[in-house]
């Protein structure tokens, strides 16, 4: 189905041919669609930064070979738009410089916190008007679909606070990263990284009826996911397969590629594409793009479309996949493999059951299906599935379907087009455009119980239960059509490929007029004099002290998980509404999975508050005494170690809610993410890595003392000698620092990027 080969391949004659692998190609790589893009959108001046110009205080040259990015538009949802403008305007934003679209698209349920996420959806229509943004007021869109019907455009750049942030099949290369690089957009600064690889995707076939765009996601993830294979790095989709895809299609594999932890992605452009822009009125933005000879990529994949079989991806991750047949021919053992090793991430007593999901005839059972939001909620994915349930019933059982359009444009063509008519007819739930399923602010599934959702993740307790008090649930991802299947089986797992049904040929239609009605499009016209609404859950944030010469920090959570995601660092679903709210949101850091890490944190904190008024509690001054360091001249605040953090969502509260409570460093062996990296070095914390060979074996509690840390943040070093204090015992440990950019560099000694920009 999908195969990567580590191998640097050449266009020659239209078709990729391998070569050496230790030929230079760097040159050649310019010649892909990714670089063309990716070069028109650097700026070329920025030896001198427009905001903050503080080279002098660099010894150590920069890496002129960094790519330093304008992005055309920005997108945020309103879970990360109001942090984002807090900052922006804190560091002396007036306008958006660029179109800015604030989507209502996570907080809409508005079933927790009283006026709370509604007083965010006031805000951000009153920042619209005043700084000349683009606001979709609740239920109108999910981000995705709004930025793609009316943003996207081929040869563009998207930014985007989520980490779905994908449109390469439009031809755009869109971006997910934390607040704080949406901020430096708005401030006219720069998004800075290195030349990133490119690795060539290379589709042939057609896919088999009852096989969707989820299924040949799924297949890629679970190829290229495990090992970091394409981690950081752009995937260029072409060859002859594309041509067989719809443009839905194209999307439902596109957005998955974040889940691959590549770094964007960007696809060939057809006629296909270029009926699209005319579908949504704007013909003007298409152009093609097309794979150019000698072009050279890094690596490939290779996807035959024809091979593709109906996937499912089990908890609680997207590249746990298998085919459904797999997991029907052996699902006890299948199954209890993946039992342990959820059982093994979830803390306490509890403990999920997925054998409890196989009836007595040795079938796999499901008690809930969801088609939502930017990866299921699409117009042929939702239509195909009312086609699989036409005449049919989802039943009166345990079992239940509700379906999510991503837009109120499809939501109206599925009405219009008879569609939705037949899925409530079947008894399917139909409900508005809303991510909340997604991520756990929603059709929370019931305890122990398995859910097969054509969603973005399941990672755990990301679909809304409570480990810790003691709710365990399941879901797993499936593709529409799939979904369809088992829901007219009453549940039992059915791949589409194991029914009869007939198609309906019919294409989406897109009305806009919808959006022109209901959504305020102010980009291009600010109004100084407008008046921000601030409800009492909007917070500006603390301030941050800089760094000092030295840094003394405690542990106050070590997690030796394969992979620790921003889920388990700050929980979505009931927190969403307060992410607002700094202080209230840092209550729930690692709540999930060091439930201590708060109150320990917070101690260190408050140790750090007396050393800054003089008190000199004895604790630190024991604890300098063992390594004769200064009090006055020290930092004082907790460290988090994990084997390699931040999977998963760009939300920059994964880092900031460590911050607020007196976080200064990470240590890890690898990021997961190139987007979790960068948030902590936004929000100031020092983004520490140590060689996997030397086991990390330190428990919480124990103290790390980084003497010189300014200095060698300041000069580039990136290795840096520390000592661990444990008990009255003192060994050596090194730390390292690596690939910091010299605006990096500054923002960490300057405590966080608001010192950075108020130091301007």
């Amino acid at each position: 189905m999908v195969e990567f080969l580590c191998k640097k391949v050449k266009i020659t004659a239209g078709t990729p041919v391998f070569v050496d692998n230790t030929d230079e190609t760097s040159n050649e790589r310019e010649l892909t669609i990714s670089y063309k893009i990716l070069r028109n959108h650097e700026k070329k001046d920025c030896s001198k930064n427009e905001v903050n110009d503080q080279k002098s205080l660099i010894d150590h040259p920069g890496n002129d070979a960094r790519m330093r990015l304008r992005f055309d538009a920005l997108v945020s949802h309103d879970i990360t738009y109001v942090g984002i403008i807090q900052t922006a305007r804190a560091s002396g934003m007036t306008e958006f410089p660029v179109p800015y679209a604030l989507t209502n698209c996570h907080n809409s349920l508005c079933a927790v916190g009283g006026t709370i996420n509604e007083d965010d959806h006031a805000f951000g229509l009153s920042a619209a008007k005043k700084y000349g943004g683009i606001f979709v007021p609740a239920n109108q869109a999910v981000i995705h679909q709004y930025a793609r019907e009316v943003m996207a455009a081929c040869g563009k750049m998207i930014l985007g606070s989520d980490s779905h942030t994908r449109y390469g099949c439009y031809g755009t290369l869109g971006l997910g990263e934390g607040g704080g690089e949406l901020v430096k957009q708005l401030l006219k600064n720069t998004y800075d990284i290195d030349p990133p690889e490119v690795v060539l995707v290379w589709t042939e076939g057609t896919p088999k009826q009852g096989v969707g765009p989820h299924d040949v996601a799924l297949a890629l993830i679970k190829e290229t996911f495990p090992g970091g294979k394409v981690k950081n790095k752009i995937l260029e989709f072409a060859g002859p397969g594309i041509k067989n895809l719809s443009m839905d299609y194209r999307i439902g594999i596109d957005v998955m590629t974040t889940e691959t932890s590549c770094l964007t992605s960007i696809w060939e452009t057809d006629e296909t594409v270029k009926e699209f822009y005319e579908n949504v009125g704007r013909p003007e933005d298409y152009k093609e793009l097309k794979i150019t000879e000698d072009a050279c990529y890094d690596s490939m994949v290779k996807i035959n479309l024809s091979d593709v079989e109906p996937m499912i991806a089990l908890p609680y991750h997207p590249s746990k996949a298998f085919t459904i047949r797999e997991l029907q021919n052996d699902p006890v053992k299948i199954l209890g493999e993946a039992q342990d090793e959820c059982n093994r991430e979830l803390s306490g007593d509890t403990k999920l059951d997925l054998i409890k999901s196989i009836d007595e005839n040795g079938r796999v059972t499901c008690q809930q299906g969801i088609i939502v939001g930017c990866a299921g909620g699409m117009y042929e994915s939702i239509s195909e599935a009312a086609d699989i349930l036409k005449g049919k019933s989802v039943g009166n059982g345990f079992f239940e379907l509700s379906v999510y359009p991503s837009s109120m444009p499809v939501a109206l063509a599925l009405t219009r087009d008879g569609i939705a008519e037949t899925l409530m007819e079947s008894g399917t739930l139909i409900k508005p455009a809303f991510c909340g399923p997604c991520f756990g602010a929603g059709d929370t599934p019931a305890h122990n119980t398995l859910s097969i959702r054509h969603a973005t993740r399941n990672f755990a307790g990301r679909e809304g239960s409570k480990p810790g008090n003691g709710q365990a649930t399941a879901v797993a991802l499936m593709d529409a059509r799939s979904i369809a299947a088992t829901a007219i089986n009453g549940g039992k797992l059915t791949a589409a490929t194991d029914i009869e049904y007939t198609i309906t040929e019919r294409k989406y239609k897109y009305d806009g007029s919808v959006y022109e009605k209901r959504c305020y499009n102010g980009f291009g016209k600010p109004d100084p004099a407008a008046q921000l609404r601030l409800g009492p859950n909007i917070t500006d944030w603390p301030r941050f002290d800089h760094m000092k010469e030295d840094m003394l920090i405690r542990l106050c959570a070590v997690i030796h998980d394969e992979v620790t995601t921003t889920d388990e660092l700050i929980p979505s679903g009931e927190t969403s509404s307060y992410r607002s709210n700094p202080i209230a949101l840092s209550e729930f850091t690692l709540s999930r999975r060091v439930p201590e890490y708060v109150n320990d944190s917070k101690s260190v904190r408050a140790l750090d508050q007396k050393r800054r008024e003089d008190e000199n509690p004895q604790e630190i001054k024991e604890l300098l005494d063992l390594v004769n360091g200064d009090m006055t001249a020290t930092s004082v605040g907790s460290c988090i170690f994990a084997e390699k953090p931040g999977d998963g969502s760009a939300r920059e509260q994964a880092a900031s809610c460590q911050r607020v409570l007196g976080g200064l460093a990470n240590i890890c062996y690898e990021y997961a993410t190139k987007r979790y990296r960068s948030n902590c070095i936004n929000w100031g914390i020092v983004p520490f890595t140590i060689n996997k060979e030397t086991r990390f074996n330190q428990n919480p509690g124990d103290w790390i003392y980084i003497p010189g840390i300014k200095n060698a943040i300041i000069s580039g070093r990136e290795e840096i000698p520390g000592k661990i204090i444990s008990g009255n015992t003192v060994t050596d440990i090194l730390l390292e620092c690596s690939g910091l950019s010299e605006d990096e560099r500054i923002i960490l000694t300057e405590g966080c990027l608001m010192n950075y920009y108020a130091n301007k």
